[in-house]
């Protein structure tokens, strides 16, 4: 008890020269307590308005990152403490970061993650009752399958669900909670098109599960005819996003009913339009966030990141604008927190971008006009 509780102490950020929670981080008591250094003093976070200036920190470093040296990041999660867990895709590392650019920790390696193709550690999400189980969920590709497993921070990860179709390509990854408690899922079509609109596979789809992996209904097929679902966001009224990077055609961000076919690969009568398409040469959507009646998309091939207006309807209001267009390089995860900031993961160390010296990068960024929590 004694050596669960130092962890816990030590994985808060407690000290009086460094980073000081807002909240709790009670990670569960299981496996060996990560090797840890003391947090050092550093700025503090931007404040609100537009995104700092790359040369405006007092140290000369660039305000807008609060970690670098890392390899592929991928999924990310805000803690109520505020600071944040970043998953890396290729590694299966998990650090903790800090909004005041304390020096990243690092917490655990999840293991059995095979990195083939488009594979790894492809998503993250926070327990909705992270305070009392300590549990994060993982999207992760093995040897064998997708599938989405949960773990406290240092413990073993335990299957929620298996047997997602695994492919060089198109592995999906996308996680999110419902204010309900229960687990959506989104899946790729794993470079077999026809998957996407086949019932009998989990392949191309939104499932929804609780926390166990059981169906929320009959079974857990959500919606179908994705054809790679790398990111899931919430907005109000329950309503459910999906970003959907395409094989052929433009890229998508799209409305998931339950139900509902996205049109992957054969459009029917019956199919959602997308919210919003954006040519290949400005997609790569990796993830997204909603903040009142704006969602905020990651884009890889784009290396930006798209702002996304609706109106009281879910529906596209105006034209789509940009934020961080090519200066940081290739966006994947976008992630809100408490404060209206957005967490951003570069993804230049992928194979398909170009490095500068301390990719890959997470940045904390207050986007022009600040961003809001409140419900469309």
């Amino acid at each position: 008890m004694a050596a669960a509780a130092l962890a816990a102490v030590v994985l808060a950020g407690c000290g009086s020269d460094g980073y000081e929670p807002a909240g709790p981080f009670r990670p569960q008591p299981e496996g060996p307590p990560p090797q840890v250094g003391p947090p050092t003093e550093s700025p503090q976070a931007p404040a609100p308005g537009d995104p700092a200036d790359p040369n405006a920190g007092e140290d000369g470093g660039d305000p807008n990152v609060v970690a670098s040296g890392l390899t592929v990041p991928t999924g990310l999660v805000v803690l109520p403490d505020g600071s944040a867990v970043v998953g890396e895709r290729e590694t299966g590392r998990l650090l903790q970061v800090f909004p005041d650019r304390s020096p990243a920790r690092e917490l655990m390696t999840v293991g059995g993650i095979d990195t083939t193709g488009d594979g790894g550690l492809l998503g993250l999400a926070l327990s909705p009752t992270f305070p009392e189980d300590g549990l994060l969920y993982a999207y992760i590709t093995t040897a064998t399958d997708n599938r989405v497993v949960r773990f406290p921070i240092g413990g073993t990860p335990n299957p929620v669900l298996t047997g997602i179709p695994r492919g060089e390509t198109h592995n999906g990854g996308g996680l999110v909670f419902a204010p309900d408690g229960t687990l959506f899922v989104g899946t790729g079509d794993t470079g077999n098109a026809g998957l996407a609109q086949d019932p009998a596979s989990l392949a191309g789809k939104v499932l929804h599960i609780d926390v166990f992996g059981q169906p929320v209904g009959d079974n857990p097929i959500h919606s179908t005819g994705h054809a790679d679902v790398t990111a899931l966001c919430m907005g109000g009224e329950q309503a459910l996003y999906a970003t959907d990077d395409s094989a052929k055609g433009p890229d998508e961000l799209n409305a998931v009913l339950e139900g509902g076919d996205a049109g992957w690969p054969t459009p029917g009568p019956n199919s959602i339009r997308p919210v919003v398409e954006f040519p290949a040469a400005e997609g790569g959507p990796g993830g997204c966030a909603v903040a009142g009646r704006t969602v905020f998309l990651g884009a890889l091939d784009g290396r930006r990141v798209h702002t996304v207006p609706l109106d009281g309807s879910g529906a596209l209001a105006d034209e789509p604008t940009e934020l961080l267009t090519d200066r940081y390089g290739r966006l994947r995860t976008v992630v809100l927190d408490g404060e209206g900031a957005l967490w951003i993961t570069t993804s230049n160390r992928d194979g398909l971008g170009t490095p500068v010296e301390d990719d890959d990068r997470v940045l904390r960024v207050l986007p022009p006009g600040g961003a809001s929590n409140s419900p469309l």
